[in-house]
């Protein structure tokens, strides 16, 4: 079975709409959505709340191009924004508004989505960063998300970006995937033997009312119900692009890396869906600031020890690339310097301020773009 997928990649990425004056979310999206479109087009779109806006990039072939994307997209969005007054911000949650404050978007998918999750949808006041990855195979595709759901903890670890939750400190790195873990169809999936086993769970959910199609499938991985690609969606949306484009290089030498050792026949490492939970938890708990749960050894290391085991796992991958000196630098760089919510915390403890956290986050979400 030849290895002929090209590995594309596109990025979605949830923002934040931040009032100039206050600092707080602002319901604006359907002001600047317009303006946003004359420079970018369909790339941007709504969300579930009107505070909240998204942008999804072209497929792009090369991490070069990702950059590239993110680049203009943020400048776009901000230049948008700022015509309207308004700031956008790069966090997995706003640090103190308020979800009751919060005006649904005005549109049929959401109204369902509210009236049927009731008050997990009324808490959904987060934001997210998608990885989708080309894969054309999908009976690989399955192959696939069974060996990379060993590896999504260090990610999370690395992107965790959302601290502070109605003006608390959590004591969480990524409070966001305490909100989103409570949803029916979240967390990491289980081990499916083939295609035909994916798509009759698939049918049984559907049957049962469980969920209306395929989309509603919200794991950390999945196969994608729209495109030919596996999309990960575990990670807060990164404070600035090139954490955007570190995670999206691990993600895509993850993928590779896992189709390989199928295409090899390597058998599958069977672990404990109780320990990727933990996995996860610690990841979201701790982010990179104690130890982090090596899942295939079964003990816990230091974080810097599991993100460089993961980067050993990933280089001839990321070397086939030629993305391994770019995202082996920025993600040691993360690890000396902290992740987006470990600096999030750090201007709260020079400033005690939830405004001054959320002007790191502004100036952050827009560095690179000017």
């Amino acid at each position: 079975m030849p290895d002929t997928e090209q590995f594309t990649i596109g990025v979605e990425e949830e923002y934040q709409i931040v009032s100039r004056e206050t600092r707080e979310l602002r319901p604006r999206a359907l002001s600047i959505l317009p303006g946003a479109r004359e420079a970018v087009g369909e790339s941007v779109t709504p969300e579930l709340y009107l505070s909240q806006i998204e942008i999804g990039t072209n497929v792009c072939e090369t991490l070069a191009e990702v950059r590239d994307e993110l680049t203009h997209l943020r400048r776009e969005i901000i230049t948008a924004a700022a015509r309207d007054g308004h700031l956008i911000a790069a966090a997995g949650t706003h640090p103190f508004s308020h979800w009751d404050e919060q005006t649904l978007t005005p549109k049929r998918r959401y109204r369902g989505i509210a009236e049927e999750y009731e008050q997990l949808a009324r808490e959904q006041l987060i934001f997210g960063c998608h990885v989708h990855v080309g894969i054309r195979d999908r009976e690989a595709a399955i192959h696939v998300m069974n060996r990379a759901r060993l590896c999504l903890a260090p990610l999370l670890a690395l992107a965790a970006n959302s601290p502070y939750w109605l003006g608390w400190d959590t004591g969480y790195t990524s409070f966001r995937t305490e909100i989103w873990r409570r949803w029916p169809m979240s967390g990491t999936p289980q081990v499916f033997s083939s295609r035909a086993e994916y798509d009759r769970l698939v049918a049984t959910l559907v049957e049962t009312g469980s969920v209306s199609d395929g989309t509603k499938i919200y794991w950390d991985v999945r196969p994608s119900a729209r495109y030919e690609t596996l999309e990960y969606r575990v990670t807060d949306v990164c404070l600035t692009i090139d954490e955007a484009v570190m995670i999206a290089g691990l993600v895509r030498a993850l993928t590779r890396t896992a189709y390989a050792h199928y295409l090899r026949g390597e058998p599958l490492t069977a672990v404990r869906p109780e320990v990727l939970r933990a996995a996860k938890w610690r990841a979201a708990r701790y982010g990179l600031d104690a130890e982090l749960i090596d899942v295939t050894e079964g003990c816990a290391r230091p974080a810097a020890e599991v993100v460089e085991k993961l980067l050993a796992h990933l280089r001839p991958a990321l070397e086939e690339d030629g993305n391994w000196e770019e995202v082996a630098a920025l993600t040691r760089y993360t690890l000396a310097r902290g992740n987006g919510a470990a600096r999030q915390r750090q201007v709260f403890a020079r400033t005690e301020s939830f405004e001054s956290v959320v002007d790191l986050i502004v100036d952050e979400t827009a560095k690179g773009t000017i």
